[in-house]
């Protein structure tokens, strides 16, 4: 899903090149990959939303877009199949707008749970301890993450550093 970006100097970007873009030092986590994908949504751990229990938060958060009757559907993909398996369901908004007002909100729930509920998670957060978290990628993800070509707001990043802050 994420293969053949194009990347500058590249033809295409292979999804493995994230070490090419990703910083991992003593300041800070740029990218969640290899000793820090478990900060990424697509990291496989038990997640409760709403009643349900998922086994990723990406898994969660895709179900919140969902009409509750269906939710339970996404219970059993993986993480990068219910990236398009949500589409096939009734969406519980009205317009893209009404789920842009609430998704921070969902996201905001779904983390706490992620990191309450696996306790080896939440150390491995605390064991970050000041270190500038972002969800550097090259998928175009500007808005919970920062892509390497466009920028973006790293809504994720500054999420995960409030919860980790939440501990201290």
């Amino acid at each position: 899903m994420f293969n053949e970006v194009p990347l500058e100097g590249k033809k295409f970007y292979k999804f493995g090149d994230w070490k090419e873009y990703a910083v991992h030092d003593h300041l800070e986590i740029r990218g969640f990959f290899g000793d820090y994908r478990w900060l990424s949504n697509f990291h496989s751990c038990p997640v409760y939303f709403e009643g349900l229990l998922y086994p990723s938060s990406e898994n969660a958060y895709q179900a919140a877009k969902l009409s509750p009757d269906y939710r339970s559907h996404l219970q059993q993909c993986t993480p990068e199949k219910v990236k398009k398996e949500w589409k096939k369901y009734p969406l519980l908004d009205d317009s893209p707008e009404e789920w842009d007002a609430r998704k921070y909100d969902v996201m905001s729930v779904i983390c706490f749970d992620k990191f309450y509920r696996n306790k080896d998670l939440r150390k491995k957060l605390l064991d970050t301890g000041d270190k500038f978290l972002e969800e550097t990628n090259h998928w175009k993800d500007v808005y919970w993450g920062r892509d390497i070509k466009l920028g973006g707001e790293n809504h994720l990043g500054m999420l995960l550093m409030s919860i980790r802050t939440f501990w201290k």
